[in-house]
């Protein structure tokens, strides 16, 4: 399939325009492939849903659903079907077989070693964070894949499931709503029963589940969530003001107590050209981000990242400066993303050494 042969990583088929591929970040139509007709979108929707038979009616009465697709040796995809101008379209995200390493996302050499005692400690809560593409699900994989290669059982909760995980010498098991369980907090309450260590939370979406969150990591479990911000500070925000304004304080209280990390990610084109790499910023939980998360003071969340490096946190814009210095990104690449150009710009010149694994 030309998704999977030009590594791809999404196929847009929409009413007036040839299917369509999304590499390193920018669409390109087919070459050969006719303008696609409402008929043929149509005929598409009804291939696919065949496979999503629990989202039949959501499909063509609701306007649209998620579902994973599996296409065997070479993954699986996430496919949504949506309608517009009373059309069918469908965008399909491949999610390879191949589960990447740290070092292929794009970890720093220094932090990993950081991130696996992360990964080995026995309760606490890490988020994952960033707008839709930008790779937390590979960086969660990742982090499953790890956790997986000691004896712990791993309870994914996903909407749909995405990457397959093997046993190793751990135990996984992964849910979906909508198929295996009827929503995030059931599968986080009840899942509980299965006596799992870590809990992936595919999408903390709703009150419910962020409480349900919340309760697994004071109980003793290892959970990793996801949300769509875009960075720590905005990150600790979202999440207290899912919770109505009446229980915030105390929420604020337990979640700067579970709150092991925060990584938020963004992809950027490798220097070579082809292929992305993930840049991060990293929050570690240490005393004073507890403190001011505590004390309301999340304007200085910032500051307390930038001052926290030998615990293994790291700012965006720190991050984009080792990955120029690593010859990871071109300077054009890391100036372009930088929330503070002139400061970056005075990391890549005078600031700190490289460095070393």
């Amino acid at each position: 399939m030309e998704c999977v042969r030009r590594k791809a990583s999404d196929l847009h088929l929409t009413v007036g325009r040839p299917p369509t591929l999304r590499i390193d970040g920018k669409l390109y139509p087919i070459e050969g492939e006719p303008v696609l007709t409402p008929e043929m979108t149509e005929k598409f929707k009804d291939i696919a849903a065949q496979h999503a038979k629990h989202l039949r009616a959501q499909i063509n009465d609701g306007g649209g659903g998620d579902f994973g697709l599996d296409f065997g040796e070479h993954g699986r995809f996430r496919v949504a079907i949506y309608k517009q101008k009373g059309f069918f379209g469908l965008a399909l995200r491949l999610i390879p077989k191949h589960i990447m390493s740290f070092e292929e996302i794009g970890f720093l050499p220094h932090l990993i070693p950081k991130i696996k005692a992360l990964l080995d400690r026995p309760h606490g809560l890490i988020l994952v964070t960033g707008p839709t593409g930008s790779g937390k699900s590979t960086t969660q994989a990742c982090f499953i894949d790890y956790i997986l290669n000691s004896p712990r059982h791993v309870l994914t909760i996903e909407d749909p499931i995405e990457f397959i995980h093997d046993h190793k010498a751990g135990i996984i098991t992964q849910r979906e709503v909508g198929v295996d369980v009827s929503s995030f907090r059931e599968a986080i309450m009840k899942g509980l029963r299965s006596n799992p260590n870590v809990i992936l939370v595919g999408e903390i979406r709703d009150l419910a589940t962020a409480e349900a969150t919340v309760w697994a990591a004071e109980s003793g479990h290892l959970v990793i969530g996801t949300l769509h911000t875009t960075n720590a500070t905005e990150t600790v925000t979202r999440f207290i003001d899912i919770f109505p304004p009446e229980i915030r304080d105390q929420i604020r209280i337990q979640f700067s107590i579970s709150l092991l990390a925060v990584f938020s990610q963004r992809l950027l084109l490798r220097a070579e050209g082809k292929g992305r790499i993930a840049c991060f910023e990293i929050m570690m939980a240490t005393p004073a981000v507890r403190n001011l998360i505590r004390e309301k003071k999340i304007e200085h969340l910032p500051s307390a990242i930038q001052t926290a490096s030998a615990e293994g946190s790291i700012t965006f814009d720190a991050y984009l400066a080792e990955l120029y210095k690593m010859g990871k990104i071109t300077y054009e690449t890391a100036m372009q993303n930088a929330f503070d150009p002139k400061a970056l710009r005075e990391l890549i010149e005078y600031g700190g050494r490289r460095h070393r694994s």
